[in-house]
């Protein structure tokens, strides 16, 4: 039989060991594995569309998000539709003028935004353009047809695309690598994350007749891939990834915001077989909050881009 002393060692082990378990159990909770309470994000075009999903994301977890764009106007109507009533008691939303295109206007964002912060957690680059596309089909008429229509392509958009989309991201980024650095001093054991906006149109193989997007969307692939192998040196330890999205409500896709800064696809019962998604339908708020909340909070994720497209891919490869 135990002694009254053996009894009181076994029973302190066991509350121990309950103890114990229940600690490693609660790291499994998703309030825990993926907190990003008190954080401070950055997402460039988080006024409308995608960025503005981004940006809610965070927020609505307890993060400051500063949003930036062009339009100013824009960015406020966000803050005051739905800054104002985010589920998370810390989360903020917070607008920044910025032309990300502009070396002099991104460095103005760094300093406003490192007047507020010690360190920046995660940098979202959204911000991006598609500008004119072309009648591929001309090429079942002839040649000369395609030709033509190719080579009457505007070189000034060409460029404006890729300077947004590609040379924007590289600079924004670059801007920010001390704020982003400075995340592992302040929070030992964590590492900022760097989420590229690219697209599935940069992993296609078909042009969906829009040539300059999807070679920019490839190229941003690309630098994703690229910077994620520069910035995990140890001066900088910054992991970078890209999500590839589908066909997501935007001024992009559906031409317009309403006055919510929200945009809508008219979709109906043969969508999905019309467009070429197994999942049926347009890209919704919670997958995009889902795949970022991932990629920020996941210390493991290194230089990956995830295509989160309805199976978009799948029929288009």
């Amino acid at each position: 039989m135990l002694s009254l002393f053996q009894k009181s060692i076994h029973q302190n082990f066991i509350r121990t060991m309950s103890n114990s378990t229940q600690t490693h159990n609660a790291k499994f909770t998703a309030q825990n594995l993926f907190d990003v309470s008190n954080w401070a994000c950055v997402v460039t075009g988080g006024g409308t569309g995608i960025g503005l999903m981004i940006a809610q994301a965070f927020a609505n977890n307890g993060a400051r998000v500063y949003i930036t764009s062009r339009r100013k106007s824009v960015l406020d109507n966000a803050v005051n539709t739905w800054g104002k009533s985010l589920a998370h008691p810390r989360g903020q939303l917070i607008a920044i003028e910025c032309d990300i295109t502009d070396k002099k206007s991104i460095q103005k964002l760094v300093e406003e935004v490192k007047g507020r912060e010690k360190n920046i957690d995660v940098l979202v680059n959204n911000a991006g353009v598609s500008l004119g596309s072309s009648e591929v089909e001309k090429g079942d008429e002839s040649a000369v047809q395609l030709g033509e229509e190719l080579f009457g392509e505007d070189l000034v958009k060409w460029e404006d695309v890729y300077r947004t989309n590609v040379i924007g991201h590289f600079f924004t980024t670059a801007a920010f690598i001390p704020l982003l650095a400075a995340t592992s001093t302040v929070n030992p054991g964590r590492t900022a994350a760097v989420i590229n906006n690219t697209s599935m149109s940069g992993i296609t193989r078909t042009t969906q007749h829009h040539f300059k997007y999807n070679v920019s969307k490839g190229a941003a692939i690309h630098l994703t891939t690229l910077l994620a192998q520069e910035l995990r040196r140890e001066g900088a330890n910054i992991r970078v990834n890209s999500v590839a999205p589908g066909i997501f409500p935007s001024e992009m896709t559906a031409k317009e915001s309403d006055e919510t800064n929200k945009s809508t696809i008219p979709t109906g019962d043969d969508y999905g077989e019309e467009k070429g998604i197994p999942a049926g339908r347009p890209g919704r708020d919670e997958d995009m909050a889902q795949t970022v909340l991932m990629l920020a909070c996941n210390q493991y994720a290194y230089g990956q881009t995830i295509a989160i497209d309805g199976g978009y891919l799948l029929h288009h490869p």
